[in-house]
């Protein structure tokens, strides 16, 4: 096959952008989403139990007929970052050997996090190990793994794996899959930051015509839905906690005001940019997450706490081989209704996350790179769903908290809290902590589906990026108060499948650019031992 490094081309891509009303769009990509996303909107506002019933139909399809897919397809994306990571390629730098990180470590690692999946952790931390943990104790289909009925013990292990399992390697692997893609190809080739980039050794030149559109068409889509599903439940969940705190009714037009009051605190944050925006932000999420996690950790269990923090990491891997089993499951109840959507979910989100990455990740090793952003956050997330989770269930265990099992998901987190000191106190940091992780997702969202959409600039206007912070959330709030939960997770669940297919397509494109960058540096090597064999 001829060498495709030496003939890089984009052809006519970003010629084609188009200026309309002072935007820059590429309308092949901005129109169609456009049009989708308002659509979305129109048919769940005039139809909204016709549009419940629809998305609840595509969730069990893709659910039925294609979960086994979709798992395989995150446990391959596992694989090619642990295997990318430990071999020869891992000692790539992003950019080049003169590339420096334009953000510190903390910084760096305090924005992946924050536009990954804080918002998402606060969420679940609570509810999902108290639901598996209940579950568990029951025994049947519904439980991880069938579950360990009337064992207390086995039932609270097996609850902390699979939580672990949903939150932690396989999750961030696919973020790092599109982020390394993204910066890869722009940094080292010099092409757009663009899904289409990986596809380039691939398909050639046909990248930059119709079918690059269709890539980033999907991924768009993806992302809109995807975010559009975390800012849903980061309003149900800081809708519990001010009901919790000042008795304010939950209604929709409760729920609109408080997204109403995010979108401006939201755009503020876009005017600002990344360094003046999100990382700010990030930043102080971060403190104010540690914050937190140290006070539920100190005035609970602790000891006990810290024993589970390492019996959670083994019994994950223990059971992880049998979590990750994509055929002849027996606890479809677990199975479908968790891992499976998060699966569609981690990845509809992964052109966001990945593209946002790879703007923060200049000068970064590729294993670095892939340790920054799988590692790293993974057992940051394992050390707040033991604490969170382990806490909930040693309260359940104690007879400490009875209605924790009744109560919502949204609602949980603000019930564990009301079992400790200073709850009023405690659960405003949380809303606070909710809101702010509110605010850099759907920021760092609306610039990369502006970056999408604009055939890879990053120079847009201000009033194109708004176009895009309006859609995310309308999207999100006619799913929400349209269908609730179910509606927003089938909406990730579609999008994500069709993902799917192109995430394994660009693990190979990528593998090829890598592989090209490394025997470049081998033959630079050569040429200068030829020259001086002493040195």
């Amino acid at each position: 096959m001829a060498d495709w490094t030496k003939d890089i081309d984009p052809g006519a891509y970003g010629q084609s952008n188009r200026r309309w009303g002072g935007m820059i769009v590429n309308p092949a990509v901005f129109v169609p989403t456009a049009l989708i996303s308002l659509t979305v909107i129109l048919y769940s506002v005039i139809a909204p139990q016709s549009s419940a019933d629809l998305f609840a139909a595509m969730r069990s399809g893709v659910v039925a007929h294609f979960d086994w897919f979709l798992m395989s397809v995150g446990n391959l994306l596992l694989l090619f970052c642990i295997v990318v990571a430990l071999s020869p390629l891992g000692r790539i730098r992003l950019g080049g050997k003169g590339a420096t990180p334009d953000y510190s470590r903390l910084s760096w690692f305090s924005m992946l996090f924050g536009a990954g999946m804080g918002i998402g952790l606060v969420f679940y931390g609570v509810g999902e190990p108290v639901t598996h943990f209940i579950a568990s104790l029951a025994g049947g289909g519904g439980a991880p793994l069938g579950g360990a009925a009337g064992d207390p013990a086995a039932a609270r292990s097996l609850a902390m794996a699979a939580t672990i399992f949903d939150w932690s390697l396989h999750p961030w692997a696919i973020f790092a899959v599109t982020g390394l893609a993204f910066a890869v190809f722009a940094y080292d080739f010099n092409m757009p930051l663009s899904m289409r980039s990986a596809f380039y050794p691939v398909f050639g030149k046909a990248v930059w015509g119709r079918a690059g559109d269709l890539i980033e068409v999907l991924a768009v889509l993806a992302t809109i839905f995807g975010l559009a599903t975390s800012l849903g439940l980061g309003a149900q969940q800081a809708m519990a906690g001010i009901t919790y705190l000042y008795g304010v009714a939950s209604s929709p037009a409760s729920i609109l005001g408080l997204i109403a009051i995010m979108a401006a605190i939201t755009f503020l944050s876009v005017r600002g940019g990344i360094d003046r925006g999100i990382r700010i932000l990030s930043e102080a999420n971060m403190w104010v997450a540690l914050a937190l996690l140290l006070f539920v950790l100190a005035t609970g269990p602790v000891l006990q706490l810290l024993g589970d923090f390492l019996a959670n990491i083994v019994n994950y891997f223990k059971l992880l081989p049998a979590l990750s089993n994509p055929v002849g499951r027996t606890d479809a109840g677990f199975y479908d209704d968790w891992s499976v959507y998060y699966w569609a979910w981690w990845i509809s989100w992964a052109p966001f996350v990945g593209m946002f990455m790879a703007r923060i990740s200049l000068g970064r090793t590729v294993r670095e790179f892939i340790a920054g952003a799988m590692i790293a956050p993974s057992l940051l997330g394992i050390i707040w769903l033991t604490i969170f989770g382990d806490a909930s269930i040693a309260a359940i265990s104690a007879g400490q908290a009875p209605g924790l099992t009744q109560a919502s998901l949204e609602t949980q987190l603000f019930v564990l809290l009301g079992t400790l000191p200073f709850a009023q106190i405690t659960s405003l940091v949380a809303v606070a902590l909710i809101l702010i992780f509110f605010v850099t997702g759907w920021d760092s969202g609306t610039l990369v589906i502006d970056t999408m959409t604009a055939g890879g600039r990053t120079d847009t206007p201000l009033r194109q990026k708004v176009i895009w912070l309006f859609a995310v959330g309308g999207i999100g709030v006619v799913l929400l108060l349209s269908g609730g939960l179910n509606s927003l997770q089938a909406g990730a669940i579609a999008t994500g499948l069709p993902l799917a297919v192109i995430l394994l397509v660009m693990c190979w494109g990528t593998l090829k650019g890598l592989l090209s960058l490394h025997s470049a540096d081998q033959a630079r090597l050569a040429a200068v031992i030829s020259e001086d064999p002493d040195r």
